[in-house]
């Protein structure tokens, strides 16, 4: 196999082009060659005219002598290179694995152990990804929050309520991202997320995607249990035993004991129970920084000039962006989970408390960009040494936002955040929001310090994109839950110093999106096979 890179189109090139393009660059006739795969696809708008950027991997005869010839460093031979799960360990494995949370994290890690014999169990607490959106979508329409189901728990994850971005700066040489991403193919997801540089699935595909991958786990034996809580662990002499559940729907029932010798915790960075739960039991963990802030949106035709200029070429994916500044006090401030062509979403979990996020669809058609401006946090900014201290500073801060909305998400047009005054109308951009909002005073929700650097922050990047600071941007709050903010530890076979129990994903302090943690979910499920007989798990 020959792989061909920085091959060069114009947006509007047809079909063929690509093939001629990489016979040109082998200096053979095109139809010599026998297959072409994308293997990345990227935009290059720096320089006028915009194009499409290729790196392809071509079959053809005499491939050794051709490249023998060639003097071209933008072609190399490749070697197809294929993932490897591991062969059975050898402990006894007497119950089958239990998995808590249906996230990117759980579903790989269970769809793995599946596929290798092992008949996990997962546990979900949430429902369905069908039953759920439907369930969130009553919330937005006025309805009450379901505190089990809803954009944080339920099938999927949180990220199934999101952009859906599926890039990830993961060291891979294992090949787990492939895998991850054919995966996704194979489940649904259009082909193309193969090879494009910043891959995403909008929430309307992944519902469909994660329901067959958990087919996939049904139909090999495994068991996904909905609506199913973890309560507690069973820890005798360091090692796990079992576990307590019950039926969400139903708190005060007596508990259910489950057998197992093997935990995976898959649980998301908002199963905060389970955190107070994991800290009385002594399970290791430790504080972590994380992010709080805004979300701000824009027109995204405003957004697609800054980035294409003006007069782009019609047909070009909708324009994402990236800032970043360094603000006073050393914090940074950022933009993170950024939505072309999306939503913004009220992603409350918890009774009393609002917090938002971003979402897009696979069309990214709305008319507004919109993206998390958030500042750095750190433990000392929580106060005390509690394990938990920056659990309760996020809860603070969703409850001001709470308060601030009356329940409905709070917005401040960015001119009016400057000057510390709630808006009282809208300027040119009309909210793109899933939920009731009102006007309300979103400064007031941080610390003075956070706010000030979010203003600071937010200013700055307007020599970046113009209009960023526009005084009409709209604002809205709280994006407090954009990392988990404890680690729950673990050594190099991704086993915590409670024998058996495996922190993994988002919520463990591992991953950071849906690609990452489904990665740390196949990592997870490899040591857990790599140690164990999988035809021993058979109670």
């Amino acid at each position: 196999m020959i792989r061909i890179s920085q091959i060069k189109l114009p947006v509007e090139h047809g079909e063929p082009a690509l093939l001629q393009a990489a016979a040109r660059e082998l200096k053979v006739a095109s139809e010599k060659i026998e297959k072409l795969t994308i293997q990345k696809k990227s935009i290059d708008a720096r320089k006028k005219p915009i194009c499409y950027v290729y790196t392809v991997d071509v079959k053809l005869k005499g491939e050794e002598k051709l490249l023998k010839k060639l003097h071209n460093r933008n072609v190399s031979k490749t070697e197809k290179k294929r993932y490897h799960f591991p062969e059975p360990g050898n402990e006894m494995l007497e119950h089958r694995p239990v998995i808590v949370g249906t996230g990117p994290a759980g579903l790989f890690c269970g769809l793995m152990l599946a596929r290798a014999g092992y008949r996990p169990i997962l546990l979900e607490r949430g429902e369905t990804a069908r039953k759920r959106k439907e369930t969130v979508d009553h919330f937005w329409n006025g309805g009450t929050l379901v505190p089990n189901s809803n954009v944080q728990f339920g099938e999927g994850g949180a990220g199934t309520f999101s952009d859906g971005k599926l890039n990830t700066l993961v060291k891979d040489p294992a090949g787990r991202g492939r895998l991850v991403l054919k995966t996704f193919v194979e489940a649904g997801a259009p082909e193309e997320i193969l090879y494009w540089n910043k891959p995403h699935l909008g929430t309307d595909v992944l519902i469909g995607v994660v329901e067959h991958i958990r087919k996939e786990i049904e139909n090999l034996g495994g068991e996904v249990r909905f609506g199913t809580q973890l309560t507690d662990i069973h820890i005798r002499d360091g090692q796990v035993r079992g576990v307590y559940t019950k039926r969400s729907s139903e708190p005060e029932q007596e508990a259910d004991y489950l057998e197992a010798e093997v935990l995976v915790l898959a649980i998301g960075h908002s199963a905060r129970d389970t955190f107070a739960m994991l800290k009385s039991r002594a399970v290791p963990m430790e504080r972590k920084a994380f992010a709080v802030g805004v979300r701000i949106e824009h027109p995204q035709e405003m957004i697609n000039v800054s980035q294409y200029g003006e007069g782009y070429p019609k047909g070009l994916p909708t324009a994402a962006y990236k800032v970043t500044r360094k603000v006073g006090g050393g914090r940074g401030v950022y933009s993170f989970c950024m939505c072309p062509g999306g939503y913004v979403v009220n992603a409350s979990s918890e009774e009393g408390g609002l917090a938002v996020n971003g979402m897009s669809y696979q069309a990214r058609d709305s008319r507004n960009a919109n993206s998390a401006m958030i500042v750095t946090v750190r433990p000392e900014d929580f106060g005390g040494s509690d394990l938990l201290s920056g659990v309760e500073f996020q809860r603070k801060l969703e409850r001001a936002a709470y308060w601030a909305g009356g329940g409905r998400v709070p917005v401040q047009l960015l001119g009016d955040f400057r000057q510390h005054v709630i808006s009282k109308n809208l300027g040119e951009i009309e909210p793109c929001i899933k939920g009731a909002w009102t006007f309300g005073d979103v400064r007031g929700i941080f610390p003075a310090e956070l706010s000030a650097a979010l203003e600071e922050g937010i200013v700055g990047s307007e020599h970046l994109i113009p209009g960023f600071a526009r005084a009409d941007a709209v604002l809205s709050g709280v994006e407090s839950r954009t990392s988990s903010p404890v680690r729950i530890l673990r050594d190099d076979s991704q086993e915590s110093a409670v024998r058996g129990l495996y922190p993994c994903g988002e919520g463990a302090g591992y991953a950071g999106g849906i690609t990452s943690a489904a990665m740390d979910g196949v990592k997870t499920a490899e040591a857990i096979a790599g140690r164990f007989c999988q035809n021993l798990a058979t109670t």
